[in-house]
């Protein structure tokens, strides 16, 4: 056999060989099986979304859309329903022109409804001007809504999803929190430094009382009888006693303007309490017994929303502008992860599924 004709069928039996051999399989990607242990939900401002993670493997598990400006988060008594207020208006960041912004989209406010089972937001409801903080009512019928824009808070009736209720509070109002009775809601004034007190019954503020310098959050001790509050320009979280609406003690985490407290949280028993600090990096944790700064931990850049573990062994930060989250382990007070979310995370919640 000619070398020529050799060659050809050295080429054919492999081009055979080629055919009859199998394809290769490309290997399915696999997910971490769930581990059962609470779920984080994240809501990110910039990218209007939800990034859903598995706190037992710390693990991003879903990125769910949401809309326009997604930050205060709260779930129904129950666990099945998460709560979000979503606006329209434009986001105004340190050092950014107000008059340059364009109009707010007053199609985009609304309190988004999402369905845990289903993954999803099921509709959005009304929730007056610039949704940006609320608390739900102890029945879970209700959401009592800052309009920030509007200076106002709003009583929202959720079944039929109308405002039943309204009253004008201090210019800016955001933080939002029902007192462990349910008879009154406390809304902060970021601008006036008050806290106007809402008889949500009948839709009257029934008290208005002067506590800092921008606050935006607060906790009421398991009592009711004493609340703590941030007070972000003063770099201080005020303790007052939420019956007779007056200050008790100013509790100083560092020099103001550099320590910038945002969010507070308690733990279940009331006997620490939780502060983000915004630019100044860190999570502090105060003995409510002695109200003495006990420790502080650097979780990340401009830490805002704060979540703890139904164990209370883990806190959760939400870092905005590093667009990652801080797993820190309160016993040694140390961060042990971080787990990226999406762009600008503001607001944070646990979840047992």
């Amino acid at each position: 056999m000619s070398r020529p004709r050799i060659l050809l069928t050295l080429c054919c039996l492999a081009a055979c060989a080629a055919c009859s051999r199998p394809a290769p399989v490309e290997k399915a990607e696999t997910k971490p099986a769930p581990s059962g242990a609470e779920r984080l939900y994240v809501t990110n401002e910039v990218s209007g979304d939800m990034t859903v993670i598995d706190s037992g493997t710390n693990t991003v598990v879903a990125t769910v859309p949401l809309g326009k400006r997604p930050r205060g988060v709260h779930a129904s008594p129950d666990g099945k329903t998460i709560y979000i207020a979503m606006s329209g208006s434009p986001i105004a960041g340190p050092g950014v022109d107000e008059d340059s912004l364009p109009p707010p989209d007053k199609s985009a406010d609304g309190i988004g409804v999402f369905d845990v089972r289903q993954n999803k937001v099921v509709r959005v409801i009304h929730g007056g001007s610039d949704p940006e903080n609320f608390d739900v009512s102890q029945d879970g019928t209700q959401l009592y809504i800052s309009n920030e824009d509007d200076s106002a808070v709003s009583v929202v009736d959720i079944a039929s999803g109308d405002i039943v209720k309204s009253a004008k509070v201090g210019a800016q109002p955001e933080g939002v929190k029902a007192t462990p009775d349910g008879k009154l809601v406390f809304v902060t004034s970021e601008e006036e430094g008050t806290i106007s007190v809402l008889d949500p019954a009948v839709g009257k503020i029934v008290k208005t009382f002067k506590v800092g310098h921008r606050p935006r959050s607060i906790a009421f001790m398991p009592d009711g009888t004493r609340a703590y509050i941030n007070a972000e320009n003063d770099g201080t979280v005020v303790l007052v006693d939420a019956l007779r609406y007056k200050t008790l003690e100013t509790i100083t985490l560092g020099e103001a303007g550099v320590v910038k407290p945002m969010a507070v949280l308690l733990a279940p028993d009331g006997g620490k309490l939780y502060v983000s600090t915004g630019r100044g990096k860190k999570v502090f944790t105060i003995d409510t017994a002695t109200n003495k700064v006990a420790a502080s931990v650097e979780v990340g850049a401009r830490p805002w929303g704060i979540a703890l573990s139904k164990d209370g062994k883990t806190l959760y930060s939400a870092n905005g502008p590093s667009n990652d989250i801080s797993v820190v382990d309160l016993e040694t007070n140390t961060v042990k992860q971080k787990v990226k979310a999406g762009s600008g995370p503001w607001g944070i919640i646990a979840l047992k599924p």
